[in-house]
């Protein structure tokens, strides 16, 4: 499919092939008719978090329906909650509908982007390997727009304090690196770490009785029931074929899931139902003997909390053990404790979650790189989590504080994306050169955005929603419904954007505005003057409309 942009040279970079770089592509196809991007993967296929993730139990804590493009229902999701592979099979299953195949380089990582201002693009550098070869070749290529599409969870996490990590004589791998070709059946395994990942896939390692698991916890978590059922064939039926019913679906769990917001809410009265009910819900499950350490003493909300996947009464099992006394180190025979105690063991698996920001790739903008843009604030921070200033035509997808803590990332990213598309547009059509959100603006949105966090549950514990990890400055989550951030980033606001080479695109804008407010006054002045007969008015107000149109024309 060509496209006049095409002939024009201009390129997109998507940085990443998971659920925001499939979603960007499609978009960029679809919306713009445009098709001159080139979807940079590092590994080599796509689906992103669901790609890389597939450990046993793995998949969605946000129901299917919800979690998916607005523009790609899927009326087969077998269950509430997607499992990993109908999610990966769904990213892929677009990815292939859409021909995306042609844009795609896997095994090729963007490290580095640098914006050159006097040809207005960025000069990026990728590392691509060879299919099974040992070398990696570096080579530069260069867009005009670059879209950061990596995904909120990026390289495998391991705690940096863990010593020893290395001198472990048995088999050892992290969660998202899940080694299938090892068979747990019969031997020893310790699980270290207690977060979503680790619930979905304890309770799976543990049914069977010749695998002693023992699960290493360093703090506890909150859980909230997880209302699993499976869709019947007639309800699929419904979904596919009557208009508007899963449409009307997905609107009211959108609906039901984002009022659960008032939670966040440090001190309200819903924070305090929601405690006295996941502590009663966490003691119903549970053994007793575990009651004590396993309610939180920080309010519910503050860490990401877990869709128990049956990893409460799981804890019943004769051969699942938690060990709550802190490591030492890991040594050769398996992990020391800090009682001097050594637990002697033939597997480790770490379910550590994972690094925020990616560990290699650095942009530089007019200003310096983004990386000390960072620092410079104390963590990562942007406008609307998609710009960040003098980053021109940058772009980047659940970017700092857009992710909630208790609804869809793609209704977010979609949202960003449309914001995005408004801006991209003028550029792959050649009435704009660049454009870079204003430093006043991001600075004063994050104030309003940090002025929120305060007076929620955000700040009230360590987790990995915090710039340190312990208590730093918040840099994940977005203090409010996604309504509201539906609202606030549903189009841009071209006032809070520095517009280079954009002189024809602002006068069009101005005047499709103009057009619009001189239309519906006299629409209105139309209905004003009921008395004049029905043709004599129409026939006055379409001779107004034309006269202002042919008069506006003049200012083009």
């Amino acid at each position: 499919m060509a496209s006049n942009s095409d002939a024009k040279g201009v390129r997109v970079i998507i940085i990443g092939a998971g659920l925001a770089g499939i979603a960007t592509a499609i978009a960029l196809k679809t919306q713009l008719n445009f098709d001159n991007f080139t979807i940079y993967e590092k590994a080599d296929a796509v689906g992103g978090v669901w790609q890389e993730n597939t450990y046993p139990g793995c998949g969605s804590d946000v129901p299917g329906h919800w979690y998916s493009l607005s523009t790609a229902p899927n009326p087969a999701w077998a269950s509430y909650y997607p499992a990993q592979p109908a999610l990966r099979a769904y990213w892929h299953g677009l990815w292939a509908r859409h021909a995306l195949a042609a844009h795609t380089r896997f095994r090729a990582e963007v490290v580095a982007a640098e914006w050159e201002p006097a040809r207005a693009l960025y000069r990026v550098a990728v590392e691509e390997r060879g299919e099974g070869a040992k070398g990696v070749e570096r080579r530069e290529v260069e867009a005009e727009v670059v879209v950061w599409a990596v995904g909120g969870f990026q390289a495998p996490h391991v705690p940096a304090g863990l010593r020893g990590v290395d001198a472990f004589r048995g088999e050892a791998w992290h969660s998202a690196r899940w080694r299938h070709d090892v068979p747990l059946a019969g031997k020893r395994v310790g699980v270290i770490g207690n977060g979503c990942s680790a619930a979905q896939f304890v309770p799976k390692i543990s049914e069977d009785p010749s695998t002693e698991v023992i699960n290493f916890v360093r703090s506890p978590q909150w859980y909230v029931p997880r209302a699993q059922y499976d869709y019947p064939e007639w309800v699929k039926w419904v979904f596919a074929h009557v208009p508007l019913a899963m449409w009307a679906y997905r609107a009211f769990i959108m609906a039901s899931l984002d009022f659960n917001y008032v939670v966040f809410r440090e001190g309200s009265p819903a924070q305090n139902i929601a405690r006295k009910r996941l502590t009663e819900y966490i003691e119903r499950m549970a053994p007793k003997e575990y009651h004590d350490q396993l309610i939180p003493k920080y309010p519910p909300g503050c860490k990401r909390m877990i869709v128990d996947p049956s990893y409460l009464s799981s804890l019943a099992r004769p051969n699942l053990n938690l060990e709550w006394t802190a490591i030492d180190e890991i040594v050769e025979e398996g992990i020391k404790l800090k009682t001097g105690e050594v637990v002697p063991l033939d597997v480790i698996i770490f379910g550590t979650g994972f690094e925020l920001l990616p560990p290699r790739l650095e942009i530089k903008g007019t200003k310096g790189t983004l990386s000390e843009y960072f620092k410079a604030h104390g963590g990562a921070a942007a406008y609307l989590g998609l710009a960040a200033p003098t980053f021109p035509n940058l772009f980047m997808l659940l970017g700092p504080n857009s992710a909630g803590g208790h609804a869809s990332v793609i209704f977010v990213e979609e949202t960003q994306l449309q914001h995005a598309l408004v801006l991209i547009k003028p550029i792959i059509e050649g009435k704009a050169k660049s454009f870079s959100v204003r430093e006043d603006v991001t600075d004063r949105y994050n104030q309003w955005l940090q002025d929120r966090i305060s007076r929620t549950v955000w700040n009230s514990c360590h987790s990995y929603y915090r710039a340190d990890g312990q208590s730093g400055r918040n840099i994940a989550i977005f203090p409010g419904p996604v309504t509201l951030f539906w609202w606030l980033a549903r189009r841009p606001r071209l006032a809070d954007y520095h517009a280079v080479g954009a002189e024809r695109f602002l006068r069009e804008r101005r005047l499709q505005t103009l057009e619009w407010w001189v239309f519906v006054g006299v629409l209105a002045a139309s209905l004003v003057v009921g008395i004049v007969p029905p043709q004599l008015a129409r026939g006055a107000v379409w001779s107004v409309w034309a006269k202002v149109l042919e008069v506006l024309g003049g200012l083009v």
